[in-house]
């Protein structure tokens, strides 16, 4: 009786009850025991359209978070103290007259557009005698030995510096090497050197310094060459610490007879990498360069380009590698590298540093010297009115504020909001939630076991036919009660009707599976 009532109760993989148990919205009345009705078909439109809409939503969610999207912040961020940057500066002219030798002209008068026949008027021109009945050139010549003699020396050059009102001097700048040939950093970090720190903003809390350009050392120009230079005055580049300088594009420009104020602003920049954005944060892979920025990229890229190309590298390139000859440099490495900075974008692509520090600038110039200072100035560094008018210049470097601009750049959409946008349209439109989707994964279960393990295990099992149920091997229970010893009956004998009389009384139902039990009770009457 216990079975038969339980095979009247649904299974679990039944539609109708998982339609009425579901928490899914609107299933309950979809799935109902009886055939289809208007009010059903209502419902199942109903929830079509729900669901629908919320797969709409869905899709365009999962597309919003596929594009990485991110946003820029920008904030205003307060210091009790600041780094002061590198301050990096070179005199656009490359190589004093004074130190140049007619042995130098012989070998340099390509990249200085002097021909031949004219170097008797070009050694002239820089004072020297024109006689070359003596002269003998050297066989060989090295560039970097020339430019390291020729080149303007910080020593002559500052005629005054101050940082923070107290003095300093060539000493705290750093010898360095760019296009412009010899060049100084001031705040470097290198040579154990500190980093210098400021307290305050404004005119007087930064660095102040004078300094002499030495036009009368200037090389008179012959020829349109890579190496010549029409401007008088020096080239500044303000920088971090942590990246090399790269004056000749990144730096401004300082002329003689001006008073320049430069007022800074530190700015950190925060990129995100791909694929929110297209920054690079992986370290740098260079044997030059320890620290990733987009000019330690170029000037490794360049150096590598030359290598490659014209089997040397130039003075301002890093390593240890041949330096070019003047030959080189006009035929080669000038002509490359031009042509590299010009025209080639695929060779050196240099990606945007995850983090880097740049500094903004704002500049203002006031004439020096004034009449009354001019006599003043000529008679302390012994030269002339005119001498200190074309010569002289003053650059002042502060921060503007002790506060610096942070610039940051944010994921707009990530996995929490789409799970919570996901989350809200399935509740609206559908009324599901997470547990929602572990009933139907449920659901799919019974259904899985009912259809394919319950077919499984009928296959498994073994069939019986009728005459099975009469065939009987010893007892164990009953010894002596075998196959042989089973009595036949007919309708009308006694002994069968009190058997069956008894099997009704006693609430003894005969199935195919009892047959042995009922078997043994009808040998046993």
């Amino acid at each position: 009786m216990g079975s038969a009532e339980e095979d009247d109760q649904p299974r679990p993989s039944d539609i109708t009850v998982f339609g009425a148990n579901c928490t899914l919205h609107g299933l309950s009345h979809i799935f109902l025991p009886g055939g289809v009705t208007v009010r059903r078909l209502l419902w199942a439109a109903a929830f079509l359209s729900s669901l629908s809409i919320f797969l709409y939503q869905v899709a365009g969610a999962v597309m919003d978070y596929m594009s990485y999207p991110h946003v820029t912040i920008l904030d205003e961020m307060d210091s009790p103290v600041m780094y002061f940057p590198a301050i990096t500066l070179c005199n656009y002219n490359s190589f004093r007259r004074s130190k140049m030798v007619r042995n130098d002209l012989f070998w340099m008068a390509g990249m200085l557009g002097v021909e031949q026949n004219d170097f008797d008027d070009f050694m002239a021109a820089l004072g020297q005698p024109p006689d070359n009945s003596k002269f003998f050139p050297s066989k060989t010549f090295n560039m970097l030995e020339f430019v390291q003699r020729t080149s303007h020396s910080i020593d002559e050059m500052l005629l005054d510096c101050k940082y923070r009102g107290k003095d300093c001097g060539p000493e705290n700048f750093t010898t360095i090497y760019t296009r412009y040939g010899k060049c100084y950093t001031f705040n470097s970090g290198l040579d154990g050197n500190p980093l210098l720190t400021t307290l305050k903003g404004g005119t007087g809390n930064g660095l102040e310094i004078m300094l002499d350009i030495q036009q009368d050392e200037y090389l008179p120009v012959w020829g349109d060459t890579d190496e010549t230079s029409y401007e008088a005055g020096i080239k500044v580049q303000i920088h971090s610490q942590d990246e090399p300088p790269f004056i000749d594009q990144l730096g401004f420009g300082v002329a003689p007879g001006f008073q320049t104020f430069v007022s800074c602003q530190q700015q950190l920049l925060l990129y995100l990498p791909p694929p929110w954005g297209d920054c690079r944060s992986a370290p740098m892979d260079s044997e030059y360069f320890s620290t990733y920025s987009i000019t330690a990229c170029r000037i490794d890229c360049e150096t590598r380009y030359l290598l490659e190309n014209c089997n040397c590298r130039m003075v301002h390139m890093p390593g240890t590698s041949t330096v070019c000859t003047p030959e080189q440099y006009k035929d080669c490495a000038d002509p490359a590298l031009d042509f590299l900075v010009e025209k080639d974008n695929d060779y050196c692509v240099c990606d945007t540093p995850c983090n880097m520090t740049r500094y903004g600038k704002e500049l203002s110039m006031v004439k020096i010297p004034s009449k009354a200072s001019a006599k003043y100035l000529a008679k302390k560094f012994n030269k002339t009115e005119q001498y200190i008018t074309d010569n002289i210049l003053v650059l002042d470097i502060f921060f503007e504020a002790l506060n610096y601009e942070k610039i940051e750049q944010k994921k707009a959409y990530e996995v929490a909001g789409l799970l919570g946008d996901i989350g809200g349209q399935m509740g609206l439109f559908i009324g599901a939630s997470v547990l929602t989707i572990l009933e139907i994964f449920d659901y799919l279960y019974e259904v899985l076991k009912d259809k394919i393990l319950g077919s499984v295990l009928r296959k498994r099992r073994p069939h019986r036919s009728a005459s099975d149920n009469l065939d009987f091997s010893e007892n164990p229970t009953s010894p002596g009660v075998t196959s042989n010893h089973v009595p036949s009956f007919h309708d009308g004998d006694d002994v069968l009707q009190k058997f069956r009389a008894h099997a009704t009384h006693s609430g003894v139902t005969r199935t195919a599976s009892d047959s042995r039990r009922t078997c043994y009770l009808v040998t046993r009457l």
